[in-house]
């Protein structure tokens, strides 16, 4: 029997919608991390400035199912599987939140373009302590576990002033030192030799007539906290870590003593790095998200002024041993809590990308 023309166009044309139908079904749809909302501009994302209160305090959409907190999760919205990225666990210092951390430190507006997987806890008590260490693995181990381990090239820990306590604290620990390809330490603590702080150095106490209700402070030490607490808390990280890792130091000029920025670096030392270079200089036009609010009145500027435009001088030690990679930066003119501005922020990420990688896809 002869099909008619207007058959044979018709089963063309099925042929067709088939076709695409199973190519539209074929292509690889982007990864979406359990509980993680992906927007562009990125979930609950501060103004340039006067970032609302009630948004730098929020502690984010992403559940911990064991423990029931709740985190941020960054990532690129259209991250396909199987694609590698690198993976940063960021810690906020003591007295902040976890969205402060993430325009402290706003690398959550690098996540495109350097294919970032950027997780933000927050504890409860605004302190971080051995309490909270099953939470933080548990997210780590959650990321993980979407993501597969074959596809995190690298795992950095970013730690501000007491989550740099932190930072060092948990990379000697069992969980994270097999882990961890880096720490960037940001105003948190120096390996190989702290510099010295300034006499001024620390939060002041706010006026009688109060202080604007935004950001809070990220202080390792103040009114609600003894010093004493820190100084044991200190003592016990003045060994260096056993662990292999790259690591960078960033801290504002301003929150150091006159000295400065130390010469050399032991850590620099381990790795057989070369004599540290001149100083790169990086000029931001723009001014960073945040700073402490609350302590503007008096204002200190070892503590932190409002955002402002500035430079930054970046010392790289070259040519490390096993691809690791050290370097210190420091903000001209910056104190404590005063947001990274945008330049010297991604520069950072660049040393970090730069580092070797590769610990959790070895499995170790």
């Amino acid at each position: 029997m002869k099909e008619s023309p207007n058959l044979i166009r018709l089963l063309a044309m099925l042929g067709v919608v088939v076709t695409f139908a199973g190519y539209a079904g074929a292509q690889e749809q982007p990864v979406r991390l359990a509980g993680a909302t992906c927007t562009t501009p990125a979930f609950l994302h501060c103004p340039d400035k006067d970032c609302p209160g009630d948004r730098v305090i929020n502690p984010g959409p992403v559940v911990e199912m064991k423990t029931r907190r709740t985190y941020f999760l960054d990532y690129p919205c259209d991250l396909k599987p199987g694609e590698k990225v690198t993976f940063i666990l960021s810690l906020h210092g003591f007295g902040s939140y976890g969205n402060w951390q993430r325009h402290y430190f706003p690398i959550l507006d690098y996540a495109d373009k350097y294919r970032l997987v950027i997780a933000t806890p927050n504890s409860p008590t605004r302190a971080w302590s051995a309490a909270d260490d099953e939470y933080l693995q548990n997210i780590v181990s959650s990321v993980v576990e979407q993501i597969g381990k074959e596809n995190i090239k690298a795992f950095w820990l970013v730690g501000h002033s007491q989550g740099g306590l932190t930072s060092n604290r948990i990379v000697r620990t069992d969980f994270f030192k097999d882990k961890v390809d880096g720490w960037l330490s940001v105003s948190g603590g120096r390996l190989g030799g702290n510099p010295g702080r300034a006499q001024s150095f620390g939060a002041p106490r706010a006026g009688a007539t109060g202080a604007a209700p935004a950001a809070p402070g990220a202080a390792p030490a103040g009114p609600s906290r003894p010093p004493a607490e820190i100084s044991a808390a200190m003592a016990a990280l003045r060994e260096p870590p056993a662990a292999d890792f790259s690591f960078i130091y960033e801290t504002g000029q301003r929150e150091m003593d006159d000295k400065g920025l130390p010469e050399t670096s032991d850590w620099a030392r381990k790795y057989s790095c070369g004599t540290r270079r001149k100083p790169e200089e990086i000029v931001d036009a723009k001014a960073g998200y945040v700073y402490d609010s609350t302590r503007q009145n008096p204002p200190n500027p070892a503590w932190g002024l409002p955002p402002a435009p500035g430079k930054a001088q970046v010392y790289v030690y070259p040519e490390c041993k096993d691809g690791r990679v050290v370097a210190d930066v420091v903000r001209i003119d910056k104190g404590h809590t005063e947001g990274l501005e945008p330049k010297v922020t991604e520069e950072l990420v660049k040393l970090m990308l730069s580092a070797k990688g590769g610990k959790i896809q070895q499995g170790r």
